[in-house]
């Protein structure tokens, strides 16, 4: 396909989202997953959240060895996922699932396992998929600031709801600094703050 449509089509899928409420990563938080991809020669990746296919098909689009197998729950989100990604020709590297991630059994090893689905089952999703890491892998979790709510104060937040999933986020953090297995390096700075960790030696 040639860079003008593909252009165009990543567009498409920009403004679905935007227009649609759908959550996706922000220009800079593609931006620092798909070098990490290139820099670290990705070639095997496990998505927990495929939500419209944006994320899968910027990484698979930034290494072309690379194949991503991408989970999502959602049927609406699954089925816009499946059209984006044969829109841009895609389909045979990246393998859609239409499941519940903590439903379902996966087999296989991943050079990445990159979470970004419903955030209060952050560290449901680490534990499950933990042991699909490939040796030297990484996993990457997204919207660890969640929109700057993790820096407001409690009281800050009036929804009951949003009070809790920030608790959640909150937690998944800690068990992530006082995880004596893994190491993990937070970029607060980077799209809505990313963590990126990997297995201790």
């Amino acid at each position: 396909m040639v860079k003008s449509n593909i252009y165009s089509e990543i567009r498409k899928i920009k403004e679905y989202a935007l227009d649609h409420n759908i959550p996706i990563m922000v220009d800079d938080g593609i931006d620092f997953l798909t070098t990490f991809v290139i820099k670290n020669q990705i070639e095997n990746v496990l998505e927990i959240g495929t939500a419209i296919g944006y994320s899968a098909i910027m990484m698979a689009l930034a290494n072309p060895n690379l194949k991503v197998t991408s989970i999502e729950r959602d049927e609406k989100r699954y089925m816009e996922a499946v059209k984006n990604i044969k829109a841009l020709e895609l389909e045979d590297r990246i393998t859609l699932i239409y499941n519940d991630a903590l439903h379902i059994k996966m087999d296989g090893e991943y050079d990445l396992i990159f979470i970004d689905a419903a955030k209060g089952q952050n560290i449901n999703f680490f534990e499950k998929y933990k042991d699909h890491l490939a040796k030297g892998g990484f996993i990457i979790t997204d919207n660890m600031k969640f929109h700057g709510y993790i820096d407001k104060k409690e009281e800050e937040i009036k929804s009951k709801n949003l009070r809790g999933l920030v608790r959640k986020i909150k937690d998944y953090r800690r068990f992530l600094e006082e995880n004596e297995e893994y190491k993990t390096m937070f970029y607060d700075n980077v799209g809505d703050g990313v963590a990126v960790t990997t297995k201790k030696d």
